[in-house]
């Protein structure tokens, strides 16, 4: 197997997803960290660049090659390593999964991530509280309906669907600490928190918390 480096930031939801899914597959992997504040966040620099040219966090490299995107790098990870699975057999269960992922991954988290807060506030002359209310304002309709989808889909469990963890929860808990990182208020999505709380006592997540990781203690 080629060896896995994951190039990320602690704090970063889209990396925290990608350690979460390489804990469950039970893979090991090296770390590279990119700060994204520092010095104007190192993601701009030539050399990460040229490892991605987004400027964005996470990716991976595997081998020679490197993958971008945390979707991206997940479905990789599924079918490169299949065992234990992360989505289910039934293809509308899988269906279910990815609209979660792409609800998280594509509809909340690009109108709040550090770019994006940071264009508003610094071009579009946005204030700290008018950032905030944006930033809370789409955290909070994307959680509302995340958290009928999970009430409606018929399979959920301990988890978004059933009693095991699914790719849904890998997006889904980076996602809810975001949220507690700016103070929003989660009592109204308490199944959405109950899964929180039961994914929170697994290793894979406990061990991919931000706080736990080796670039914390760098800020």
């Amino acid at each position: 197997m080629d060896k896995l480096t994951l190039y990320g930031y602690f704090r970063s939801s889209a990396a925290y997803r990608v350690r979460i899914a390489l804990n469950l597959k039970g893979l090991s992997y090296d770390q590279r960290f990119v700060h994204l504040v520092k010095g104007g966040g190192e993601q701009h620099s030539a050399g990460y660049r040229a490892i991605n040219p987004q400027a964005l966090v996470p990716s991976l490299m595997t081998g020679d090659t490197i993958l971008t995107q945390s979707a991206a790098i997940c479905e990789y990870l599924e079918e490169t390593h299949p065992t234990p699975p992360l989505l289910p057999a039934d293809p509308v269960a899988r269906a279910y999964i990815r609209s979660i992922m792409q609800a998280i991954a594509c509809d909340i988290h690009p109108l709040n991530n550090t770019r994006v807060l940071s264009y508003l506030t610094k071009t579009a002359g946005l204030s700290e509280a008018q950032k905030t209310a944006w930033y809370r304002h789409w955290v909070e309709e994307g959680l509302a309906a995340i958290d009928i989808m999970v009430a409606t889909c018929g399979d959920a469990g301990q988890c978004c669907y059933g009693d095991k963890p699914t790719f849904a929860d890998a997006f889904l808990i980076p996602q809810l600490f975001n949220a507690r990182r700016f103070d929003i208020l989660l009592d109204p999505y308490p199944r959405l928190t109950a899964i929180e709380s039961h994914c929170l006592r697994l290793d894979a997540f406990v061990t991919a918390h931000p706080y736990l990781q080796p670039d914390a203690e760098n800020t």
